[in-house]
């Protein structure tokens, strides 16, 4: 398997509307991910969008509660998937896309772009992409953007824990989703399935459940067949099998 098999790319490619998510761009978003979440070769998962705006939200022309009827289902298949999901933000977002962002394992984003929780000011609420972004940003500044809808920066959203990083430019993009993408491709693929399950879930339970739970685990990654590769690999100094970085 080589590194580009490894990696799947999907792109919101709805210029017209801003990458806004209607309900046909939610069904093929949805397939997609399904279809990449499945694939026992891919390793890394990659979103992005075409233009200076990563995504605007819903689409407002459909008006109807269908256009958020995927969306539940999308943000359950980014953080349950097997593969790290990158959101590679390459512009302004806002509402639903912001969904997108908080639900994903790593983000990063240009420094121009700017940010927002604008549903309050058309009549609804941020219900649904609430749920991802609690999870990783801190109460007060959510509370802050998503009852006022004012626009932040990304300087803001990195430090408030919505993005991972910002980059001075967007033809810095890529390089930081490359460096990221071949650090992920250098580690087990079943132990990295096992950390993103770990990531979610004992963050909801109490200290000593999670200790129960984080030692079965452990005890059964331990005794795999992925320990074994990589500890001979790492003891006889070579390469473990899985990575596919190398020239």
């Amino acid at each position: 398997m080589t590194h580009q098999q490894a990696v799947r790319t999907l792109t919101l490619d709805s210029p017209r509307n801003r990458n806004a998510l209607s309900s046909r761009l939610l069904d093929q978003l949805a397939d997609e991910l399904s279809a990449a979440s499945t694939d026992p070769d891919v390793r890394v998962i990659v979103l992005t969008a075409t233009g200076s705006v990563f995504c605007s939200g819903a689409d407002l022309s459909e008006r109807t509660a269908a256009v958020t009827s995927r969306l539940p289902e999308i943000l359950t298949t980014m953080t349950r998937c097997a593969a790290p999901v990158i959101c590679r933000v390459n512009g302004h977002a806002r509402a639903g896309g912001l969904g997108l962002i908080t639900a994903s394992d790593f983000a990063v984003a240009p420094a121009a772009s700017t940010f927002g929780f604008s549903e309050v000011r058309v009549g609804v609420a941020p219900a649904i992409i609430l749920v991802p972004a609690l999870r990783v940003g801190g109460r007060r500044f959510l509370a802050r953007m998503a009852l006022t809808g004012d626009p932040f920066s990304a300087a803001e959203a990195a430090e408030a824990g919505l993005l991972s990083d910002v980059v001075d430019d967007a033809s810095e993009l890529d390089g930081w989703v490359e460096r990221v993408t071949s650090s992920v491709l250098k580690s087990a693929p079943r132990a990295v399935a096992a950390t993103k399950v770990l990531l979610g879930e004992l963050s909801d339970v109490n200290w000593s459940d999670g200790l129960a739970a984080a030692q079965e685990r452990s005890a059964e990654l331990f005794a795999g067949d992925e320990a074994g590769e990589g500890m001979d690999a790492f003891l006889n100094k070579r390469l473990p099998s899985w990575d596919t970085t190398a020239p």
